[in-house]
């Protein structure tokens, strides 16, 4: 690798044209165009090992640091093949070059690569793609972080479980209890325990509170809190014996966990009514207003209740629905 900032430069004009002359010198800050032997159309660019191929009219397209250092303005480093040399890392690049030629590029996904991306185009100046990733990160913000707590004592368990708004599911799991043997796909059962658990974290992060339990005697099981109180359990353990030995066995009941965690979604805490589309479908009565004899209590009985009273009278509209019951309850005998 070259320390020089440009590679010479051959002069084939003669010294008595001044216009040549001061085109042709190689300044302190020297010109890109005459650091490399590509000509002016392709630029060979090697950014922290990553090599890239881009055009001047690209790199110069919108003011930036890429524009000063390929337009003359700035100092450009080669290596002897005529690699223009760039000390950072290639990662995102090439988001910098599509932005450059498009106008707008397609972001990772994920706050922390954003963020990568968002570094990179403020190591360039290049203002419109730090603009894109800042508005990208900004309209994502509100979006619910998925966060389990982990348990580290039953006084903390209760509290978290009483707290909570929203239905829980708990998964104790303990690979550390060797009290007996596993049987052969124990293990392969519990790590299955724990990817569900993690599917379901994702799937129902802002509808269900997750907590994982690494206390206690159990191995693997599930238990299911709506409204404070316990609904479900699923034990995932038992202990079977072979060969006159006790052994762990861990099941995986994947249907019965997804059954009981769709349970605990219909102990959800409703939102409160709207009161405005309450007071909007509530009855009031007017002074021109018609009702019927039913309305005005009765007959004339309620004198605050007829049309020119001022109390506001709601109306309630009862359902019967018949039960069935699935065995005669009535008495012998009748």
């Amino acid at each position: 690798m070259s320390g020089d900032s440009c590679l010479p430069q051959r002069h084939t004009h003669s010294a008595s044209s001044s216009s040549t002359t001061s085109s042709s010198a190689c300044p302190k800050t020297c010109s890109y165009r005459g650091a490399v032997g590509l000509g002016n159309k392709y630029v060979r660019i090697n950014v922290g090992g990553s090599l890239f191929y881009a055009t001047l009219q690209v790199l110069t397209r919108q003011n930036s640091m890429l524009k000063a250092m390929f337009s003359g303005q700035k100092e450009v480093f080669t290596d002897k093949d005529g690699w223009i040399l760039i000390d950072r890392s290639g990662k995102h690049f090439g988001s910098v070059l599509c932005f450059l030629r498009d106008g707008t590029v397609a972001l990772p996904k994920g706050r922390q690569a954003v963020q990568e991306v968002l570094a990179e185009a403020k190591y360039y100046d290049v203002q419109g793609l730090a603009e894109l990733c800042q508005n990208t990160m900004q309209d994502n913000k509100e979006l619910p972080m998925c966060v389990i707590p982990v348990v580290t004592s039953r006084k903390e368990e209760e509290k978290l479980i009483q707290s909570s708004t929203k239905p829980v599911v708990k998964l104790v799991y303990n690979r550390s209890n060797n009290k007996y043997s596993y049987t052969s796909n124990s293990d392969d059962n519990l790590l299955k325990n724990i990817e569900l658990f993690d599917r379901l974290s994702l799937s129902f992060n802002g509808r269900v509170l997750f907590i994982k339990d690494v206390i206690g005697d159990e191995i693997c099981c599930w238990s299911f809190y709506g409204q404070g109180r316990k609904l479900a359990e699923v034990c995932c353990t038992s202990i079977v014996y072979a060969t006159e030995k006790k052994q762990t066995k861990v099941e995986f009941p994947e249907a019965r966990i997804y059954e009981e965690t769709l349970n605990t979604l219909l102990y959800e805490t409703m939102p409160p009514p709207d009161t405005v589309l309450l007071e909007a479908t509530r009855r009031s009565f007017t002074s021109c207003g018609s009702h019927s004899e039913e309305e005005d209590g009765g007959g004339g009985g309620g004198g605050g209740g007829g049309p020119g009273g001022a109390e506001l009278r709601e109306r309630v509209r009862r359902i019967h629905v018949k039960r069935y019951s699935t065995y005669d309850d009535r008495q012998l005998g009748h």
